[in-house]
């Protein structure tokens, strides 16, 4: 199952080419990963999962099914982004409607994942244009203690939904 971000360009995303800079990629993957994984008490963010055919609408504070780490000031736990790759396909221009950003776990280790991307044109757009792939090393970090800290069962179980094969990136040269 995949975790569907709707995600807003900003004018601000784009660079002197008119489409959005490779920068601003990482940081439309970043607000995609906080709206997935930090449980808030902030209404409003529309968030979709999919499995198969189906598709089910939820909130970002009904999401709790993967928003398990809480995403408050004082946290006892951090996500730290220990590796990042990304894969530009196509160059994304400015959209009104946001972009589907699809995401999902491909390794829980003892105290990491790896989650995957991809980055689509808006839901229901045609054609359907893949504009990225990508893949971030996570590692959860005890906040006082400032080390890594292990998965609990009850993130694994959160997270067993959404685990997939890893993203195949293109040959590289």
């Amino acid at each position: 199952m995949r975790l569907h971000v709707p995600t807003r360009l900003r004018w601000s995303d784009l660079d002197a080419y008119g489409h959005v800079n490779n920068v601003q990629i990482t940081r439309l993957l970043e607000e995609a990963r906080v709206h997935a994984f930090w449980a808030s008490d902030e209404p409003g963010v529309s968030l979709t999962t999919s499995e198969g055919g189906s598709a089910e609408s939820r909130t970002a504070v009904d999401n709790a099914s993967m928003a398990v780490i809480n995403g408050d000031l004082g946290s006892a736990t951090l996500t730290l982004v220990a590796h990042q790759e990304v894969e530009y396909l196509a160059p994304i221009p400015y959209l009104r409607q946001p972009l589907d950003l699809h995401l999902w776990i491909s390794k829980l280790g003892g105290a990491s994942l790896e989650l995957c991307y991809e980055v689509w044109s808006p839901e229901g757009v045609q054609p359907s244009i893949l504009y990225t792939r990508a893949t971030t090393t996570i590692v959860l970090v005890d906040a006082e203690a400032q080390r890594p800290r292990r998965i609990t069962e009850t993130e694994r179980e959160a997270w067993a939904p959404y685990i997939e094969p890893e993203v195949v990136f293109s040959k590289r040269r």
